[in-house]
């Protein structure tokens, strides 16, 4: 096509690309920044939210289909992934195989995706810590501790509106600053944190998994409401909808690749590797929960897995898993504040967004501008948003992305076939059309108001397209 908006990015140009980072990520570096995204509030937190409003126990089976579902994209991310290895994620993958104004859309998205979902974990986080800071005697003003005219109560009983949820963004910035520090630092902090909160979530199974009341799992999937989306089977497709954000893990893998060693290569056995450790965690723990605790208890609760152990009065867990989950958290928002400064930078190297976000810091090589705007706007989103919403507008921005990767492989098949591929997805179209039509069911679940705010967000990213990012590309000189 003729027009610059259909312009594609040659797949070649992906290879050779020099983005100034460090390449300091090898394979398990990889896999436990994969783990350490997905598990988080995903299992920590809206696994309460989506048993309690949506799926009941029937959870289990949500994030079993949420975890199939994105197993076919997972594939579809690794046979592009070992083509592109270059870092934008589905946005450099949709502008080799649809054009430049497909790929803004979905790196548009990307954002939106990577923003509010780190926005969600520092609310969870602030559940936790909270939670923990009263084990240990410290009270914080109510009104310090949720979104801005939420009801909460005062030491003296009195009611009143709550101001924003201020150790949420405590904690972006803190690890904001610690990305800002350079890739080698970070990530072994991130190594160390990972381990910590694998090791807490199979010490809570086991410790917990003896005070399983089964009469919690009847019925396993509760009767519907009278309108979709609460309980019965549309309840555990919209959960399953909402699940999504559980496994944007393998999705921040593939925004790394210029970090990354032997990105071709480790970039698919990453993924792939995190969504089978994960989606067993998730299935494992999920019924856990919702077998020690009802889940009508479980409906608005942040913090459910500090709620599940003192239901289990297994005191001796109450300040380890606590702590655990809070240091855990850190590394989810470690990738997710990573993913979006990484697309940043790779939008803006291509020129749709202006240069400052690809200048490197000359001593850590690191996107200072990106990681110093993003706190600024995650943190807002954080203090002022609860987390139900936070989690649905994360998930189908997801869903989009994981659908527009699974036609890129059809069409990138037919458009370059003789690009080198270490990976190709087995079986043909099939797990690329199963890919479709899994993530359309999943997002069509998604309520009215997500849609529009996704769509909302898509317009705005046009205008700014519109008025910036079309004269400005990279490709415009090819063009010329």
């Amino acid at each position: 096509m003729s027009s610059p908006l259909w312009r594609t990015k040659p797949i070649q140009s992906d290879f050779s690309s020099s983005s100034g980072l460090k390449r300091v990520l090898g394979r398990w570096q990889l896999i436990a920044l994969g783990v350490g995204v997905t598990i988080g509030a995903g299992l920590f937190s809206l696994t309460g939210v989506a048993a309690g409003q949506n799926a009941g126990p029937g959870v289990t089976l949500s994030y079993i289909i949420a975890a199939i579902t994105c197993g076919f994209a997972g594939l579809c991310y690794g046979e592009l992934a070992s083509m592109m290895p270059s870092g934008g994620s589905a946005y450099t993958y949709s502008y080799a195989a649809f054009g430049e104004i497909i790929a803004w859309m979905i790196g548009w998205d990307l954002v939106l995706e990577y923003t509010i979902g780190a926005a969600a974990v520092a609310s969870s986080w602030s559940g936790y810590m909270t939670s923990l800071l009263s084990d240990w005697g410290i009270q914080i003003d109510p009104r310090l501790l949720a979104p801005p005219m939420t009801p909460v109560h005062l030491a003296d009983g009195t009611v009143v509106p709550a101001w924003f949820n201020a150790p949420a963004v405590f904690i972006l910035i803190l690890v904001t600053a610690l990305l800002m520090r350079g890739m080698s630092e970070s990530t072994k902090i991130n190594n160390i944190v990972v381990f910590l909160k694998i090791a807490v979530i199979a010490l809570v199974t086991i410790a917990c998994a003896k005070y399983i009341n089964v009469s919690n799992y009847h019925p396993f999937v509760p009767q519907n409401q009278g309108e979709f989306g609460h309980f019965g089977f549309s309840g555990v497709m919209r959960a399953a909808g909402m699940a999504f954000f559980a496994y944007i893990g393998f999705d921040i893998i593939s925004t790394t690749a210029q970090d990354s060693k032997n990105p071709a290569k480790d970039l698919p056995i990453a993924m792939i590797t995190t969504l089978v450790v994960c989606a067993l965690v998730y299935a494992g723990f999920s019924l856990v929960l919702t077998g020690v605790v009802n889940y009508q208890k479980l409906a608005n609760d942040p913090s459910p897995v500090a709620t599940v152990v003192n239901t289990a009065h297994a005191a001796w867990l109450h300040n380890f898993v606590k702590m655990g989950i809070a240091a855990g958290y850190i590394s989810v928002l470690f990738g997710l504040l990573l993913g979006q400064a990484r697309v940043f930078l790779v939008m803006s190297q291509d020129g749709l967004l202006p240069r400052v976000f690809s200048k490197l810091n000359p001593k850590t090589r690191t996107p200072w501008t990106s990681h110093v705007m993003f706190c600024v706007i995650t943190s807002i989103f954080a203090a002022v948003l609860p987390i139900g919403e936070l989690g649905s507008m994360t998930s189908i921005g997801t869903i989009f992305a994981f659908i527009l990767v699974c036609i890129g492989v059809p069409v990138l098949r037919r458009r370059a076939p003789e690009a080198e591929r270490r990976f190709k997805v087995p079986g043909g179209m099939i797990i690329p059309v199963l890919g479709v039509v899994f993530c359309g069911v999943s997002m069509a679940s998604l309520d009215e108001m997500t849609w529009v705010r996704l769509l909302i967000w898509l317009a705005l990213g046009l205008v700014v397209y519109a008025c910036y990012g079309k004269k400005r590309s990279a490709l415009s000189s090819v063009d010329k």
